[in-house]
């Protein structure tokens, strides 16, 4: 998801409102945020800022875990290699592994001579290829840092991904060609060519047989890369497109661009799922998470944001202090604690300042899906059963994204029994009081 410097010669705003816009969530950098990523679990999301950090937060709880600092100059892309480590590329000509544990790098890739603009995980996790504006693509062993090979063309490269779980990788330029490289070899196999300018950002299916590209010419193409064919042309951004993502199951994709747009593609038919006007600003960046049920934006606006995909809603736990009664901040039962939890999504009182998830007022006892005028999922909407002890028990059980399959409600698991017993009857406890 690495754009083009090439857009700082576009000025112009876009208003396309099709989704109001709540609060910023994620608040912490001091620059634009030109990248961002999810953890496979869907537990942490990283950001890569023009400040020359990347910032680790905790996706549910929408708050900072840390900061990894260590660049020379604004850092262009960031990249999960697994839980626990990530990696991230900078204008300052590296690239930095990092322990997520301990916000630390584990080793610096210096090769490269001019910027480094993108970097691809192998699906084996045991490899990186970096690429930068010094047109070269280099391929490194991610358990020691060697470099293991270097292809050298004749454009700046914006954007690199690997094709499935295969030796190839597509490499998007400066020139608006995308390039076919084996980066064990080096052996070229072709180009893509269509779009009129820069490729700022590429996505592969999973399968690796298609590919989706974004471009400084305000279009997102699909892409045979068999047989070296176009399939499809979408066009729903007036101007530069700066991210492309396919989403869960390959079906559907994400873009972002020029005026904070976020468009959500149906792949069969070319057409928009849903816009989401994320951002006043440039959304240099957009990713989903791997069920496909949220995606997070980044802006020059310095903020990133969490949607839920499905319904476009602004998923944003932090909301402005308030004087309302908070009763399990002095409260002595167990299921207190965990409650503070909730308490930053559910408003307890229906005449209390509403947050991203519907108030708990007389919750035992209500229809799932039932608080007039507030915007449920589809999923919420389906369902068929009464709040009481054993379906609370078992949403945090199984957790919300097994117990109802499409719910907006962030993945969120209690793992002891005793514990999530305690939470239930402390909701009944709080519920039941007059405040």
């Amino acid at each position: 998801m690495i754009y083009s410097k090439l857009a700082k010669l576009f000025f112009g705003v876009i208003f396309v409102l099709e989704i109001s816009m709540a609060r910023a969530d994620l608040v912490g950098h001091g620059g634009m945020i030109r990248d961002i990523d999810l953890s496979s679990d869907g537990s942490q999301v990283l950001t890569a800022s023009f400040d020359y950090s990347a910032i680790l937060w905790d996706f549910v709880k929408q708050k900072k875990i840390g900061d990894l600092e260590g660049h020379l100059g604004p850092v262009t892309s960031v990249s999960f290699v697994s839980n626990n480590r990530a990696l991230t590329t900078s204008d300052d000509k590296s690239a930095i592994l990092w322990d997520l544990r301990t916000q630390s790098p584990v080793f610096h890739l210096l090769g490269h001579t001019n910027k480094v603009m993108s970097a691809a995980i192998s699906i084996s996790r045991n490899s990186v290829v970096t690429g930068g504006w010094d047109s070269k693509v280099l391929s490194w062993d991610l358990s020691t840092g060697i470099l293991l090979n270097k292809i050298e063309l004749k454009t700046p490269v914006n954007s690199i991904v690997f094709l499935g779980n295969s030796e190839k990788i597509a490499i998007g330029g400066h020139n608006s060609s995308i390039y076919i490289f084996n980066y064990v070899s080096g052996k070229f196999f072709g180009k893509l060519v269509g779009h009129e300018m820069a490729i700022t950002d590429l996505s592969a299916s999973k399968d690796g047989k298609r590919l989706l590209s974004s471009s400084i010419d305000g279009s997102v193409k699909l892409w045979d890369v068999l047989s070296f064919s176009q399939l499809k042309q979408f066009d729903g951004h007036d101007k530069q497109v700066f991210s492309i993502e396919f989403v869960a199951g390959d079906k559907t994709a994400i873009s972002s661009g020029w005026g904070g747009m976020v468009i959500h593609w149906d792949l069969k038919s070319g057409r928009p799922i849903k816009k989401i006007f994320a951002h006043k600003s440039i959304a240099w960046a957009v990713t989903a998470s791997s069920d496909g049920r949220f995606i997070v934006s980044a802006s020059s606006d310095e903020t990133a944001r969490i949607w839920h995909l499905e319904s476009g809603d602004h998923i944003n736990v932090n909301i402005k202090k308030n004087n309302e009664p908070k009763p399990w901040l002095q409260s002595n039962h167990p299921g207190a604690v965990l409650f503070k939890k909730c308490a930053s999504c559910h408003a307890v009182k229906a005449t209390f300042i509403q947050r991203s998830g519907p108030h708990i007022e007389n919750i035992f006892g209500r229809k799932v899906g039932s608080v007039v005028d507030y915007k449920y999922s589809k999923a919420l909407k389906r369902s068929n059963f009464i709040w009481d002890n054993n379906s609370l028990f078992e949403l945090f059980n199984q957790g919300p994204d097994k117990f109802i399959p499409g719910t907006k409600m962030p993945i969120q698991r209690i793992n002891s029994p005793e514990k999530l017993r305690e939470l239930v009857s402390y909701l009944k406890e709080l519920t039941s009081k007059k405040m």
